[in-house]
């Protein structure tokens, strides 16, 4: 069969389906990722077909931040949603047997799908249908509303999505030969598979029976990756460090951000691995080094405990290692994951991005790594996590497709 897998965003956006990617092509699929061009190299890397995406998250974010007004931060999205339906048009063009969708440009997906004849299953990161159980990620909190108020919640964050791709795809069916109708959300994508932990998220006992919790999709390591040099030798000069990184967050502000993490580091008194990310993040003293793209399943066992923006992959990937966490959420899901790495027990506090400083980065690692318990909590997560196996259901369900 072939697979389309369509995904857009940041490296974690990516990352997680080029290990449910080569599960599939084991099986015996051809898998193509598509995804911005700027991953062709992680995507092939894993033994995996690219179809690029138009677009560019990295410069998106970058004029985000540089925005000047609410309606230039829409033209700016509009454009790229724009640009997304195109590439997924043209993807699904080139044929393919089924499409596997992230949540964020599922409701391209289907829509092409349509077009195209083409079933497509949800394949989402994040919870991505309402529920009384909690607010949705995107919810303007993160606070336990009760059942009616996580609903509402919940059914704002699906219409904000909506919003984002209207446009696009009223444009998309259009020239795809549709009739006209309504913009779906990701929850309208049937069924759904949500690659996280029910130990991290318990599935809702109110989510209709096609949506699934499977357990987490671990991303692929790159054939014949090894460590840099510098890093080994730096792993064995001294105690497990702390790891630090803000992934695609904090475009622009690596001056800043280097001098605040070297003066926490001090503070605290700890080793570091700090990765440069998109904000540049650079190692400034004996106890500090700055690495690139790296990967974590690797790394983070390594560490003493891991400072992150809490976006979902690296979340995952910091409880799979067993390392206890200091999140540092920025945006979008982030806080969402943040209260969750809290109320599991493996970090002691997450530190809001906009108060984040030296003095309270630095107190918050030392919280991290002196109480025993967050690392015993993390090292029983971890355990937990190791029997799971994330894309057992996923691949069933697509095999009974074919069966039948």
């Amino acid at each position: 069969m072939r697979i389309l897998i369509i995904t857009a965003g940041s490296r974690g956006d990516v990352a997680p389906y080029t290990g449910l990617g080569r599960r599939l092509r084991d099986a015996g699929h051809q898998v193509t990722v598509a995804a911005h061009p700027s991953f062709e190299a992680l995507v092939g890397g894993c033994g995996l077909d690219h179809q690029p995406m138009p677009g560019d998250p990295h410069q998106l974010i970058r004029d985000w931040a540089r925005a000047t007004s609410r309606e230039e931060t829409r033209a700016l999205t509009r454009a790229y949603a724009d640009g997304l339906a195109d590439g997924v048009a043209q993807a699904v063009a080139a044929g393919a047997d089924l499409l596997l969708t992230a949540s964020g440009p599922a409701p391209l997906s289907r829509t092409a799908g349509e077009a195209f004849g083409v079933p497509v299953i949800g394949t989402y990161l994040v919870p991505a249908l309402a529920t009384g159980r909690f607010p949705l990620p995107n919810a303007h909190s993160t606070d336990d509303l009760g059942t009616e108020g996580n609903l509402a919640a919940g059914r704002d964050v699906l219409r904000r999505a909506e919003g984002v791709f209207a446009g696009a795809v009223t444009a998309l069916r259009t020239r795809l030969g549709l009739p006209a109708g309504t913009s779906p959300t990701p929850a309208d994508v049937r069924p759904v598979f949500h690659g996280f932990s029910p130990l991290v998220v318990p599935r809702p006992e109110d989510w209709p029976s096609w949506a699934h919790v499977t357990g987490y999709w671990w991303p692929a390591r790159p054939d014949g990756w090894q460590p840099p040099a510098d890093l080994a030798d730096f792993l064995q000069a001294g105690p497990p460090p702390v790891f630090i990184g803000f992934g695609s967050m904090a475009v622009g502000q690596g001056e800043r951000l280097s001098e605040l993490v070297a003066a926490a580091v001090k503070r605290a008194g700890v080793r570091a691995v700090v990765q440069a990310g998109w904000a540049e993040v650079s190692g400034r003293g004996a106890d500090v080094l700055a690495v690139g793209d790296v990967p974590h399943d690797w790394l983070f066992p390594r560490t003493a405990a891991v400072v992150h923006h809490a976006g979902a992959g690296t979340t995952a990937a910091g409880l799979r290692a067993g390392v206890p966490a200091v999140p540092v959420p920025v945006m979008a899901d982030q806080p969402f994951w943040a209260a969750r790495l809290r109320g599991l027990g493996v970090a002691p506090r997450s530190i809001p991005f906009p108060d984040l400083t030296a003095e309270a980065l630095g107190d918050a690692i030392t919280a991290c790594v002196s109480e025993p318990s967050h690392h015993r909590r993390a090292t029983e997560l971890a355990r937990a996590l190791a029997a799971e196996d994330g894309s057992a259901p996923l691949l069933a369900h697509i095999a009974s497709r074919t069966a039948g």
